[in-house]
Order: C-alpha cells, then structure tokens, then sequence
C-alpha cells in the first residue's frame, strides 16, 4: 500500500473511548508524514473505513462493542497493516492478535508518544513493534522452544517478518524443547540464549532490537560474541547448531 499522493502516511485510529480516539488521532496528525484519515468506534466501522479510505496503516483496539479487534482483524489485515493498540495485555489476547495477522501489538502505557509514531512508521514497511508486555509474550515462547526451521544458508539481512508470517512464528514457538539439542557447552549467558533464539527464529537485527527493547549496536555485539561461542560465521550456520541440526550436533546429521 503506497502512501497519499502528498507522501504522508494515512491512519485509520479504531477505538471505541472516544477521548483516546481523539488523543490519538491529535497525537498522529500533528506529524508532518502522518495524516489521520479516519476515525472508528468500532470493528464494523474501522472495516468500513479502511476499504473507503485505502489507509497505510490501522490501528485497532480489542475491546470495542459490535465488532471487536480481533474479530475485525482477519478482514482489516487484507486492506492495510493492522497495529493493535489497546489496554488489553493477556498473553491468549495477544497471541491471538498475532495468530490474525497484527503486525505489532502496543499496550497503552508502555510506549512514549515517539516510540508509537516510530511503530506506525515501521508497521508500514512490514517491521513489527511490541511493547513490554507483548514482547514478554512472544520472548516466553521463543524460550519455550523455537525449532523454526532455518536454511543454513540465509543471509543475515533476512527480510522483515510480514503479517502472514507472524502466524507461522507462533506456532514455531510454541513446541516443546525438552529433547531439542543440550546446549550448555556453548556457555551462552541468559541475554545471549534469548538473541539465539530469535535468531533462530528467522529475526533480523531490526526485529531482535525492537523485541528486547535494546539498540541494535547492542544487538550486533551479542550477536559477535554468541558467533565466537558458536565457532560460527553466519547466522543459518549458529542456527543449525543452536538447533541441533548442523553436521556433529546432538542429533543433527552426520
């Protein structure tokens, strides 16, 4: 979806408190590539909307009478990036959102007015954005066990996780590693096992430093330093071994 002729950005602001419908809306606008374009009570209307107005971007509550988020979602994911945005932080609500097709998941109260206006831009080129609560969600189930498959081969600049690819991430995270391969003799510290794993999950530097709320300087120096523990020069390479895959490994092929 292309951006209005005058290169800003179009939002669709789906929220049935009218005050934070509102305060959003004001917030947004007051960018200079950021233009609201429509305002939603609700999901049926946010629908209605965004095939009217043809937005780069909606953001969406849960909670909302008639139709809610979630429901709206799987229609609105077809017409334009969909960023929730909502005081709804249970880990079923979020997953579910992801599941849909949300690109990102923002709880009110965990974001500065900077960090949101950053979101909408990134949730635009296909970048997701989580705040504390909702990154906790997705981390909880890297660490429960990723065992995504990952080409050895794949570069390190693998393109940004889209809306249709949240769903299969999810359902990567949520099986079992208890028989997955022993790791404890690459003496990775806790920081550095959590960036492995959504290495492995197929997240770029971008998307690692979004999720852990860290710089990706930071994240290219843990990444150096899991490398060096690893005896690995590549991301698919650290992968297959983090995963018990490579030649040698615990399970992986001879």
């Amino acid at each position: 979806m292309r951006a209005g002729q005058d290169g800003r950005l179009r939002v669709i602001v789906a929220d049935d408190n009218p005050v934070v419908r509102a305060g959003l809306a004001a917030l947004l606008s007051d960018r200079e590539d950021i233009t609201v374009v429509a305002q939603a009570a609700d999901g049926g209307e946010a629908c209605e909307a965004a095939a009217r107005h043809a937005p780069d971007v909606v953001l969406l509550d849960v909670r909302m009478p008639g139709l809610d988020g979630l429901s709206a979602l799987p229609h609105l994911v077809r017409l334009a990036p969909v960023l929730m945005l909502t005081y709804s932080r249970e880990s079923e609500t979020v997953q579910e959102a992801l599941r849909r097709g949300a690109v990102g998941y923002l709880v009110h109260g965990e974001f500065t007015t900077d960090e949101l206006v950053t979101a909408v831009r990134d949730v635009k080129r296909g970048r997701p954005h989580f705040t504390a609560s909702a990154g906790a969600v997705v981390l909880a189930q890297l660490r429960g066990g990723a065992t995504a498959m990952i080409d050895e081969q794949a570069p390190s600049n693998t393109r940004d996780i889209k809306p249709q690819n949240l769903s299969q991430l999810q359902a990567a995270v949520r099986q079992s590693t208890t028989s997955g391969p022993d790791r404890a003799g690459y003496r990775l510290s806790s920081r550095e096992a959590e960036i492995m794993d959504l290495i492995a999950s197929g997240m770029t530097n971008h998307q690692i430093a979004a999720a852990c709320f860290i710089s990706e300087k930071t994240v290219k120096n843990h990444i150096n330093r899991i490398f060096a523990k690893l005896h690995s020069t590549t991301r698919g390479e650290a992968a297959a071994k983090w995963l018990g895959t490579a030649p040698g490994c615990p399970g992986g092929h001879s």
